[in-house]
């Protein structure tokens, strides 16, 4: 990796700001001058040397590079880009206005707060304005279908089955289709795991409308809404009014409009119209229909059934697949007899299709030339989450699935997938059911024991495994099931037919469908298990130094922490701050649960921060998709719903999906796991947006929360002209904040802040403080306060202080909120060759985020939410990190370490040093889009 030119000059830079007993005031030694000329598109910056006493701060720290550029044609992806590459900003066709403001804007240099600015923005972004929010209105492709020939099979896409987050999806695959049975978290991640694409699916089903079969359906659809040049129209298939979630979509979508609902069924609760099979798709290649399965009442003991209100979650659906009969050999010599020329009339015939003969006045029909049809394969899919839908199925049995039963049936089933609970897959009734499907392949999808032995991400869990070796007081060893008790709570498996095919599902494993020579299982697919011990083994015939290396790092911890005085910024003799005197294991924990942007990739997930204030509770700040699966990872699936149990409240930075689509996940968790327990809902805090989505999710399933506005938890408290300096006077970003039209119901909100409050002090903080950033509207960073503790004198010391960006660029509200930070958390989307992509944005550069931690004189920086670009490790310069630490998932940064933690960095640097290079293309499928 090529180091930085003019180092010197940045190392000055940083000297000059760490030593001085003011961290912000070398601000104010910089002249105001015109820094950046701005036009419409991208910032020229004028050619004075770093160095000068002209230009400020931000301006200094990415002038080190010369300005960068590329042909989006010529780009190569594999390609790591650093000094001397080119910028991956799109010149063409991008008419969107980067710059401080639509005025000239004049930088006030006696007001350090305002010098932050210089670094610049994409105002059209920040307001919402800009290309990638225009919807789309795109119109479904038709697909040339071609029953002939086809190759088919179902697959289990095992989502989630190794922490028993989510349920597994299945696919159903043909040569040019693809259809997909539920969505949970984590799908497009596991997809990218195993090389599956995803760019010819246009159906996709639900089994049940709730978070555990949808929770990755908006990360799924953004991924497709990125794919090619005009994005992927797909229709979602769901129970009755599962719309509302879709439309609520929309508000972080931006090509929403590719979306198509497809509900059926009602929630009627006429038992006639309950167990009709509805036709959903019937064409040349598959016919699909649905048996709706409505459970009576559940957990509705002591009320009137009139009294239940049903909600779509409660309703589950069997899926039937059916394939055509696949027709008889073709008999060349009955089609000569019957005067028919060789040609395109044959192929005609065999598709099913009737023609005129050639030779003679007759019609020819595919009867005529064609053997015996063979019935085609079958598939159903059945979810059934209680014993009460259930009792539907049954029900089912003397109308749609009676003509699948027996041993010469009517039409004969393959293969069952259940993705049904042990609980009820294992009892006797259920498979007495199974047992009438005669001859077919019952393939167990529900959360069975077996699967969790192997980790459905494997290339995440070689990355913590090396990284545990390494240091494992930051990267502790993942949370483990504890198998003995699993066993025990699992019910016995009840298997009285001994003529009854059953198998476990185990991650890609397929029925194959067509061609029919081929029916039945297939496990090549299947992954193999690599335990920790083969992987450290590689790693120590790959980098034999880590040996070595990982004794080192050991060896950090003993050292005297009050001996450490390299750090001259810091007030405090014993170069650690006063808050951190006397700090205990007990006290505060920093989670990285998801450490990347845009969309999950095979290393990094989606931004999610967990604050363990462990016996007093914890705090998430950001809830991207796949959160609940990071948590189980971590902690273990009891740890894990401890945690869950314990959360004070949820603070979401801005309404983009890859910070909020796993919230309702957790939610939902969260009030399965307190059903039976006294509490109060939990407390959502996030942008106004927000509300619109978590709104519609509860027409769904109860996610028992309270939701409050950020712009009820900045430091003006209801009042938000302190905001206004941000934007030049009457601009419409100015607007974004003080929204005149949108009246706050203060009876309302009252109760939920005194309730707030409440929670706060049970959890020891102070405060929790939104605060606006720069990136899109209604973007905020927040600062987390522990409780004023007594020093050893007896006089008050200020709590630790956790301040987190959110996604933004530089800028003064930031700086400010970060004063004396104990830990900033601060996102570092882009290596600092590419400023003007982090510019066009609004996001920041390694060096831009370092530089605002400098600025605010934190204590320690941790850098976050990286391109996609950068699969395992990020481009950076440690000569200037002397404070910062690089995140990566599951990092445990727990405060009793904070003074170690930059001094692990070039060990880190070691154990990626033979992948520093990018060689794995389908990591990202869209890098120009890899930050949104």
């Amino acid at each position: 990796m090529n180091t930085m030119p003019q180092i010197t000059n940045l190392r000055l830079l940083f000297s000059t700001a760490t030593n001085h007993p003011n961290p912000s005031f070398f601000l104010s030694s910089f002249k105001p001058n015109s820094l950046l000329k701005f036009n419409n598109k991208f910032p020229t910056k004028l050619h004075k040397s770093p160095s000068s006493s002209s230009y400020p701060f931000f301006t200094c720290l990415s002038s080190s590079r010369k300005p960068q550029r590329y042909n989006s044609k010529s780009f190569n992806p594999n390609r790591r880009i650093s000094t001397g590459n080119t910028s991956s900003l799109k010149q063409s066709d991008n008419k969107e206005e980067i710059g401080l403001s639509s005025k000239k804007m004049e930088l006030e240099m006696e007001d350090p707060k305002k010098a932050g600015m210089a670094a610049g923005f994409n105002k059209k972004r920040a307001e919402g304005r800009d290309k990638s929010s225009r919807p789309k209105d795109l119109k479904l492709k038709v697909r040339r279908l071609n029953p002939v020939n086809t190759i088919s099979y179902v697959q289990v896409l095992g989502t989630g089955m190794d922490t028993q987050d989510t349920s597994p999806s299945v696919l159903l695959f043909f040569d040019k289709q693809r259809f997909i049975f539920n969505a949970g978290e984590g799908l497009q991640r596991f997809c990218t795991e195993h090389k599956i694409k995803l760019s010819k699916i246009d159906h996709i089903f639900l089994s049940r409308v709730c978070s555990e079969t949808a929770g990755g359906l908006p990360g799924l659809l953004l991924t497709l809404a990125g794919t090619g040049e005009e994005g992927i129209s797909v229709n979602v298939w769901g129970p009755s009014d599962f719309k509302y979630l879709v439309d609520a979509m929309k508000s972080f979508i931006p090509n929403a409009a590719m979306v198509h609902s497809r509900c059926f069924g009602s929630l009627d609760k006429n038992p006639e119209k309950l167990h009709d099979q509805l036709k959903l798709i019937d064409d040349e290649v598959v016919k699909i229909s649905a048996i709706l399965l409505r459970p009576n009442c559940p957990e509705t003991q002591g009320h009137k059934e009139d009294d239940f209100s049903l909600k779509s979650s409660d309703v589950s659906v069997l899926y039937i697949c059916e394939l055509p009969e696949i027709r008889g050999k073709f008999d060349l010599e009955k089609a000569r007899s019957l005067g028919l020329r060789p040609g395109p009339k044959y192929r005609e015939l065999q598709e099913g299709i009737s023609v005129k003969s050639d030779l003679k006045d007759i019609m020819v029909h595919p009867d005529d030339v064609l053997g015996p049809s063979v019935p085609g394969p079958i598939v159903l899919l059945v979810d059934c989450p209680t014993l009460s839908h259930f009792q539907e199925i049954l029900l089912s049995s003397t109308s749609a699935l009676d003509t699948f039963y027996g041993e010469t049936p009517n039409k004969r089933v393959n293969c069952v997938i259940h993705l049904s609970p042990a609980l009820i897959v294992n009892s006797s009734d259920y498979q007495k059911w199974m047992s009438r499907f005669h001859g077919a392949e019952h393939i167990i999808a529900g959360h069975q024991m077996k699967n969790v032995e192997i980790p459905i991400l494997q290339s995440s869990a070689r990355v913590a495994a090396r990284l545990n070796y390494l240091c494992p007081q930051f990267f502790p060893a993942p949370g483990y099931w504890s198998l003995e008790s699993l066993k025990s709570s699992m019910p016995p498996v009840i298997n009285e037919d001994t003529d009854l095919k059953t198998i476990s599902a185990e991650n890609l494993l397929k029925f194959h469908l067509r061609p029919l020579a081929q029916l039945g299982l297939d496990r090549s697919n299947v992954p193999k298990t690599v335990g920790p011990t083969e992987i450290i083994n590689d790693l120590l015939l790959e980098i034999p130094e880590i040996c070595d290396a990982s004794q080192q790092v050991g060896q950090l911890w003993k050292v005297d922490q009050n001996t450490i005085k390299e750090e001259p910024w810091l007030n405090s003799q014993s170069g650690v701050p006063n808050c951190l005197e006397d700090i205990t294991r007990e006290n505060v924990e920093i989670v990285l649960l998801g450490t990347g942007s845009s969309q999950p990739s095979k290393y990094r997930n989606v931004s999610s921060i967990f604050i363990n204030l462990f016996s007093k509770g914890s705090v998430l700040l950001d809830c991207g998709e796949g959160t609940l699966g990071q948590l189980k990872r971590r902690f273990g699936i009891e740890g894990a719903d401890n945690a869950v149990k314990g959360l004070k409240c949820i603070w979401i930075s801005h309404i983009h999906a890859d910070h909020h689509t796993g919230l309702a996940r957790i939610l939902a968790l969260r009030r399965d796991l307190l059903k039976r327990v006294p509490h109060d809902p939990l407390i959502v805090i996030g942008p106004r947006q927000l509300k619109r989505f978590l709104d519609a999710y509860q027409r769904l399933e109860d996610l028992d929360m309270q939701f409050l506005d950020c712009r009820h938890t900045t430091d003006s408290k209801n009042t938000f002209d302190e905001h206004s300096n941000l934007f030049t006077k009457g601009s419409q970003m100015q607007s974004q904040w003080k929204r005149p039209n949108s009246p706050v119901d203060m009876t309302l909100v009252s109760p939920i802040i005194n309730n707030l409050k409440e929670v706060l002090n049970d959890a020891g903080l102070d405060d929790v403080i939104s605060f606006p950033v720069v990136h899109c509207p209604q973007a905020f960073g927040v600062v987390l306060k522990g409780r004023v503790k007594i020093g050893n004198n007896g006089e008050n010391i200020n709590g630790w202080k956790i301040v987190y960006s959110g996604d933004t660029r530089p800028c003064p509200e930031l700086i400010k909120a970060a004063q004396g930070a104990t830990v900033l958390i601060h996102e570092a989307t882009f290596e600092d060759a590419l400023v003007e992509e982090a510019i066009a944005r609004n996001h920041s550069t390694t060096e831009e985020a370092i530089g605002v931690g400098n600025s605010a004189g934190a204590y320690r920086i941790i850098l976050t939410h990286f391109s996609q670009r950068y699969p395992k490790i990020p481009v950076f310069d440690e000569t200037y990190m002397h404070k910062t630490c690089i995140a990566f998932d599951m990092m445990s940064v727990n405060f009793a370490d904070l003074h170690v933690l930059p001094r692990v960095l070039p060990y880190l640097k070691l154990l990626f040093k033979n992948e520093m290079v990018v060689d794995e293309a389908d990591d990202v499928e869209n890098v120009a889009t890899a930050a949104a």
